[in-house]
């Protein structure tokens, strides 16, 4: 038996998701594909370029962890199933509280209280 689960902990797993969920390779649609010949570019042109930024992609084990996450997205409504993703994808609490309808206590408050519902589950796993 580990740590005992705290909602900052399951915030931060559902952080790791978000970022994880960025990391997977983008869905392509079956049929499409692309007949334009290749460019080739010339040394100067390369030298000009702009880089392309480097897109690590996502571990097995983190994928392990996400899979983990949306199990855990059964345990809570679906109202706080999107407070939760919005937080872990660091909207900002303005936008969240014009959203749901309630000043930024209330949202604060009601992310908390879905965040302590899958810690209070998890624990309750460990025993």
């Amino acid at each position: 038996m580990g740590d005992k689960w705290t909602h900052e902990k399951v915030a931060d797993h559902f952080e790791e998701a978000i970022q994880t969920l960025k990391r997977l390779p983008p869905v392509k649609v079956k049929g499409y594909f692309n007949v334009w010949p290749e460019v080739v570019h010339t040394p100067n042109e390369l030298m000009f370029q702009e880089a392309f930024p480097i897109r690590l992609r996502a571990m097995p084990d983190a994928i392990s962890r996400l899979e983990q996450t949306f199990e855990w997205m059964t345990w809570i409504d679906v109202e706080e199933r999107k407070l939760i993703w919005k937080r872990a994808a660091r909207v900002r609490w303005k936008t969240i509280c014009w959203e749901f309808g309630c000043d930024r206590s209330t949202a604060w408050r009601k992310w908390v209280i879905a965040c302590t519902k899958i810690a209070t589950h998890l624990n309750a796993q460990d025993r």
